[in-house]
């Protein structure tokens, strides 16, 4: 894919916009590096190489299992996430797809067996931003770097 434009050059107070919301998501207290497995996650079902690429490397630098990051689009098979990360995933797929099957009840009380009502609106919060972030660069062309 060619870049079509550059956007933070054509319209700079959409990133930093889009800034504002991934720094509160940031600083919204879900975990670090499940903040990168939703990010990885929903970008592969986005597919969005700029942000699969980023997000990954981000992970490995918090110290990410290699086979937790290979194994994430497989995470419903693979033993290698908590019940926790397991519902938050499960949540980043519903919410990435939300036209499909919106958010059902029982996925809502998984969740909610999990994490407090804050923290699901946290999780929301950092599914749409990464959604938003993947929409942003499919649609300029901005590709993984070589």
């Amino acid at each position: 894919m060619n870049t079509r434009f550059n956007y933070a050059k054509v319209y700079p107070q959409v990133l930093e916009k889009m800034m504002e919301m991934e720094n509160f998501a940031k600083g919204s207290g879900i975990d670090t590096k499940l903040y990168e497995l939703i990010k990885i996650r929903s970008s592969q079902i986005n597919g969005c190489a700029f942000c699969i690429n980023m997000h990954t490397v981000d992970a490995r630098k918090l110290g990410e299992e290699e086979r937790r990051i290979y194994l994430l689009n497989a995470w419903k098979e693979a033993p290698y996430y908590t019940e926790k990360e397991r519902a938050a995933l499960e949540l980043t797929e519903y919410v990435t797809k939300i036209s499909e099957h919106g958010v059902p009840d029982d996925l809502y009380a998984k969740v909610r067996a999990q994490f407090e009502e804050k923290e699901f609106i946290a999780l929301i919060v950092v599914i749409n931003t990464i959604n938003s972030w993947n929409r942003i660069a499919i649609s300029t062309g901005m590709a993984a770097p070589n």
